[in-house]
């Protein structure tokens, strides 16, 4: 082999050792326990099972769903993926989360307490599984989320009031579960607040009029609960408000009426025949309704 030969082998050589041993630096800046909480989540949702699956002899980064940046795991995305069994408390361990999406699985049991530890999580979505028991009482420590969505499970208990500490939240949704007890007045301090959504649960009691401080809120579904009372007076200051569903609860005051826009409305929808027969004068129209059923909302 001549020179020049020589030279462009050994050139070739090197580089396949930098490639190398980049990828073997990658894997290797990934924490153990960070690992360890990605296969202890793979063997709680029987991941032989789903349906893009993971190589468990393969390097981390090539993982389906899983986003690596600066050495650490940052994104799990399993999206309708087959999932079953139950969350391991090593979820908590995952401590660089800022997206954790196991929407449209079957996944049962309870939300780990530990999952509060994910300091650092904007998204959080659990909806169209089989979750029992109650949200966690610390999830208000997981103060970057900026969208929780839980619906369509079986989830029990009352709403924790250290909901209210999530200051950075968008979107809550916890629908179509078993929620019990009143809504929490600390929700009304979710200033950045622009969907609430709490259909079809088994919420009691008045409608907190510390809800009014929700100037940002667009989407407000409260319809399906055993809700009552009056329509507080504060709701006269949603602004942003365009969707308003409190149908099908117990019959609820509009008193204060003269408060509120109902031109602002895109969607309001309320049991006429129970407020009518209250108030005749009430010639608010129900405008057209929407499917209270919350959709797939693949890209987001």
């Amino acid at each position: 082999m001549n020179i020049k030969g020589q030279k462009l082998r050994n050139r070739n050589l090197f580089a396949l050792i930098v490639c190398v041993g980049f990828l073997g630096m990658v894997n290797a800046n990934i924490p153990e326990s960070e690992k360890n909480a990605l296969l202890a989540l793979y063997h709680n949702t029987d991941g032989h099972k789903w349906n893009i699956t993971w190589d468990l002899d393969g390097d981390v980064t090539t993982w389906h769903g899983v986003k690596v940046a600066n050495g650490h795991i940052i994104g799990v995305d399993l999206f309708r993926n087959n999932l079953s069994g139950s969350l391991p408390n090593a979820i908590g361990d995952l401590g660089y989360l800022e997206h954790l999406n196991l929407a449209f699985n079957d996944i049962g049991g309870s939300i780990p307490e530990s999952i509060s530890k994910l300091q650092k999580l904007k998204i959080l979505r659990l909806e169209m599984n089989r979750l029992t028991g109650v949200i966690p009482p610390q999830i208000g420590n997981m103060t970057a989320l900026m969208r929780f969505t839980a619906f369509n499970n079986f989830l029990g208990g009352q709403l924790p009031q250290s909901l209210g500490k999530l200051v950075h939240l968008k979107e809550l949704n916890l629908s179509s579960n078993g929620l019990t007890g009143q809504i929490p007045d600390s929700l009304g301090e979710l200033s950045q607040l622009e969907s609430l959504g709490l259909f079809e649960n088994k919420l009691i009691g008045s409608i907190p009029e510390e809800m009014g401080k929700l100037v940002a809120l667009r989407e407000l579904v409260l319809a399906n609960n055993q809700l009552g009372g009056t329509i507080p007076k504060e709701f006269g200051q949603l602004a942003s408000l365009q969707v308003f569903q409190i149908q099908n609860n117990n019959i609820l005051s509009f008193e204060n009426y003269e408060d509120m826009n109902f031109s602002q409305f895109m969607v309001f929808d309320y049991d006429k025949e129970k407020i009518d027969i209250m108030y005749r004068d009430f010639d608010v129209h129900q405008t057209r309704t929407v499917n209270t059923k919350f959709e797939d909302k693949i890209n987001e």
